[in-house]
């Protein structure tokens, strides 16, 4: 088993939550309009979607890998160039974080569980994504593809739950940081392609 690749996971799963993105930023509101308990329980259901993800590949993408290594590659290479189309596409929006007031709506908290879970489970972007991220984690040669990507899921809900739980409960001083220091939307938006583009490099090497 190589530790290694497991805390190099660990350490992009935080870069990549704690980079602004539309589920970090619909937390961040939800706990600015509705309090900590609505916020918590976003998080609560964006995090359960994961499970859905991360059952598909594993089920899915480890027959693929088990059959054709070529295949593998291909998807490890499709991985590394859709991460650095996320990275240019970063690099040509504007720098700045965006409170979107839309999401005013008083609702209770198995409301806010159910439509956190669904916004996961039903964007097919988070799908693509984790078969773009994942596979390049994979991290023992004695653990079966299944269980690695379970793993991996796993540690992916857990490290981004403790940062969008964090984001929940510090939200007022986050929104009132971003919004006195104007630069940090240009430090947030150079984390997130610095975070693509070495996670490509590492999958294309």
């Amino acid at each position: 088993m190589n530790w290694d690749i497991l805390v190099s996971f660990v350490g992009a799963t935080s870069l990549l939550a704690i980079s602004p993105g539309p589920d970090n930023i619909y937390v961040l509101v939800q706990s600015i309009v509705n309090g900590k308990n609505a916020g918590m329980a976003t998080v609560s259901g964006l995090i359960s979607g994961c499970i859905v993800h991360t059952s598909l590949l594993a089920f899915g993408i480890s027959a693929v890998i088990r059959k054709n290594d070529n295949l593998y590659l291909g998807i490890k290479i499709f991985g590394a160039l859709y991460l650095l189309f996320l990275a240019y596409k970063i690099f040509r929006s504007k720098a700045e974080v965006k409170f979107d007031a839309n999401v005013t709506q008083q609702k209770n908290l198995m409301e806010l569980f159910g439509q956190g879970f669904l916004m996961n489970v039903l964007n097919p972007k988070v799908t693509i994504f984790f078969l773009a991220f994942f596979p390049a984690f994979l991290f023992s040669n004695k653990l079966s593809n299944e269980i690695q990507f379970f793993i991996l899921g796993g540690l992916f809900m857990a490290t981004s739950f403790i940062i969008f739980s964090l984001i929940a409960f510090f939200a007022g001083t986050i929104k009132q940081y971003t919004m006195s220091h104007p630069k940090s939307a240009f430090v947030f938006k150079w984390l997130q392609i610095t975070v693509f583009v070495g996670i490509a490099v590492f999958i294309l090497l």
